[in-house]
C-alpha cells in the first residue's frame, strides 16, 4: 500500500510464515484427538488489522477444521433471546478452531462508543463475559483472547492509508473516525474490561498491531504456545469415575425432600371441578406473558414414574399448540457430547412470547451424571454455580423460569412400575435401567437434596410437588405456575 513500511521484512517474514504455517497445520492435526476447542478471540481499535489478520489466519490454517465469527448488530430474533444466545450457538465443536474477529466483547465497545453505556453497565457486562469465560474455561476449552495495540497517531496514520486506497476506502466510515476521535476514552473503557476479565484460563495477550508481519506472527506464534500447554494439561486430568458414596453437600434440601407429605386426597369430581378453573387461569396468566413478550420455560424433574407425562399433557393443554414446545431430555448425543453440557439446552431456549417445557433438563448434571460418574466431581460440584448463572441469564432477559421436582415415595414408585410392566399401553415406559435407578434412590434421595438447596433462587425457585396422588400433582402444578406466572407480571 504505497512505500515499504519499516518493521519485519518480507524475505524474513515470508520464512518464518512457512515454517509456522507447517506447524499450524500440525496442530489441527493434534487437535482432532484431544477433547477441547480452541477460540481465538481477536480485539483491538479500529485500523488494528483485524480483519487482515483473520485472513492470514485462514490461510494458514486447513479450512475444515476451522469456523470464523464475526458478530454485528444483534439481528431481532436475537435480541429475542437472552444475551449471551447467539454467542453460545456460534461456539465450536470440540477438536476445531473458532477464530472471532467479532465477539461478545463487540457490542460492549460498540456501545461505549456511542456513549450508550454506564460505568455500572460495563462493569455488569464485563462481570458476565469474564463468568462465561470461565464457565468454558474450567470446561477445557482453550481461550485464546488477543488486544491488538495500536497508539492514536498509529491509528490515524492507517486510517489515512486506507482512505487513500480506491481499494479499500469503503472500509473507513464516519464511525471509525469517530473511534479515532474518542480514542483516549475508548482505550480507558478497553483496559478496564481487560482487567475485569483477564482471569486464569481466558488471558489478554497485548500484541503490537503496528508492524502488520510481526503481528501475523505473534499471534500464530501464540496460538501454538498456549495450544501445547493445553494440551499438556489435559494428558494429566483423570478420567471420571463412579463415586463410592454419596455425602451430602448440604442437608436444607434433603430435610425438605423427606419431610414433604404425600397422604394428599383428592376426589376425581373435587379434581375435575378446580382443573378447569386452573386452566382457564392458566390460559389467561400464560397469553398475559406472551403478549407482554415474556418467555416461560417450564423445567420437569422427578422420580421415574413421578407423572412428569401427565403433568406436562394437562399443563400444555392450557396453551395454544403454536406457542410452545415440549423438549424430551434424553441422552446426549454424539454431537452434544462434544459441546458443554449446557449446549444443547441454549439451542432450545424459547424466544420472547414464547414457551419451552422440558422434560427432565440441565440438573441432569447433578442427578444422573454426577451419581453415574460421567464427570468429574470437580464438574459436577461447579455445574451448582454454572447452572444459577445460566437461570440468572434467563431471568434477567426476563424469562419466566418455572421448575418442578414431582416427588413420589419408594412404595408409589414399585406399584407404579409393576404396573407399567404388567399394562400392555405402558409397557414401554419402563425398562431396565428404571430398576438399577431404584436400587440408588438413597444416593439419588441426597443429590436430589443438594439440588433443591443449592439452586433454589428467588428468580428461579424450586416447587416440589407431592406425587403420590396423580390428581393432585397435577393440580399443584397448575396452581404453582399460575401463581409464579401472575407475580412476575405483577412486578
Amino acid at each position: 500500500m504505497g512505500q515499504e513500511k519499516k518493521g519485519l521484512s518480507k524475505k524474513a517474514y515470508q520464512a518464518r510464515a512457512a515454517a509456522l504455517r507447517e506447524k499450524l497445520v500440525q496442530l489441527q492435526v493434534q487437535l482432532k484427538q484431544v477433547p477441547f476447542k480452541v477460540l481465538l478471540i481477536l480485539a483491538g481499535p479500529e485500523g488494528a488489522g483485524r480483519g487482515e489478520l483473520l485472513n492470514t489466519l485462514a490461510g494458514w490454517l486447513d479450512p475444515r477444521g476451522l469456523e470464523t465469527f464475526s458478530f454485528h448488530e444483534p439481528t431481532d430474533e436475537e435480541r429475542e433471546h437472552p444475551h449471551q444466545w447467539r454467542f453460545w450457538r456460534s461456539l465450536p465443536a470440540h477438536g476445531r478452531v473458532g477464530l472471532y474477529v467479532g465477539s461478545w466483547y463487540t457490542e460492549t465497545l460498540r456501545a461505549e462508543a456511542r456513549g450508550l453505556r454506564a460505568l455500572d453497565q460495563l462493569t455488569h457486562e464485563a462481570e458476565r463475559i469474564a463468568a462465561f469465560e470461565k464457565l468454558l474455561a474450567d470446561d477445557d476449552t482453550l481461550i485464546v483472547k488477543v488486544w491488538l495495540d495500536l497508539s492514536k497517531e498509529a491509528q490515524g496514520r492507517r486510517l489515512r492509508e486506507l482512505r487513500a486506497d480506491p481499494r479499500t476506502a469503503w472500509r473507513v466510515t464516519d464511525e471509525e473516525w469517530n473511534h479515532h476521535r474518542i480514542y483516549d476514552r475508548l482505550d480507558q473503557t478497553a483496559k478496564l474490561i481487560r482487567k475485569k476479565t483477564d482471569q486464569p484460563g481466558a488471558r489478554w495477550t497485548i500484541i503490537d498491531a503496528e508492524d502488520e508481519r510481526a503481528r501475523d506472527l505473534a499471534v500464530g506464534q501464540l496460538l501454538l504456545t498456549q495450544f501445547e500447554r493445553q494440551r499438556k494439561k489435559q494428558t494429566g486430568l483423570p478420567a471420571p469415575s463412579r463415586p463410592k458414596q454419596v455425602a451430602p453437600l448440604s442437608s436444607a434440601g434433603l430435610k425438605r425432600l423427606i419431610s414433604l407429605p404425600l397422604d394428599q386426597e383428592l376426589s376425581e369430581d373435587d379434581y375435575e371441578k378446580a382443573r378447569e378453573k386452573w386452566l382457564g387461569r392458566l390460559h389467561h396468566a400464560v397469553r398475559g406473558a406472551l403478549t407482554a413478550k415474556r418467555p416461560i420455560v417450564f423445567v420437569f424433574e422427578g422420580w421415574d414414574a413421578a407423572g412428569k407425562g401427565g403433568a406436562i399433557r394437562r399443563l400444555a393443554s392450557a396453551i395454544d399448540p403454536r406457542d410452545y414446545a415440549v423438549i424430551p431430555v434424553a441422552k446426549p448425543t454424539d454431537e452434544e457430547k462434544q459441546a458443554h453440557y449446557l449446549w444443547r439446552f441454549w439451542r432450545n431456549i424459547p424466544r420472547d412470547g414464547r414457551v419451552a417445557i422440558f422434560d427432565r433438563s440441565w440438573y441432569g448434571r447433578v442427578l444422573v451424571e454426577r451419581l453415574e460418574g460421567f464427570c468429574r466431581e470437580e464438574e459436577w460440584k461447579r455445574a451448582y454455580r454454572e447452572i444459577n448463572e445460566f437461570e440468572h441469564e434467563l431471568t434477567e432477559h426476563g424469562t419466566i423460569v418455572i421448575k418442578y421436582w414431582l416427588h413420589i415415595s419408594h412404595e408409589q414408585q414399585l406399584a407404579r412400575f409393576r404396573e407399567r410392566e404388567t399394562t400392555a399401553h405402558k409397557r414401554h415406559k419402563i425398562n431396565a435401567e428404571d430398576w438399577r435407578n431404584r436400587k440408588k434412590r438413597a444416593a439419588y434421595e441426597i443429590a436430589v437434596g443438594d439440588m433443591l438447596a443449592l439452586t433454589h433462587k428467588p428468580h428461579a425457585p424450586w416447587h416440589l410437588v407431592p406425587a403420590d396422588n396423580k390428581r393432585y400433582a397435577r393440580l399443584e402444578v397448575l396452581r404453582s405456575a399460575v401463581r409464579q406466572i401472575e407475580a412476575a407480571l405483577e412486578s
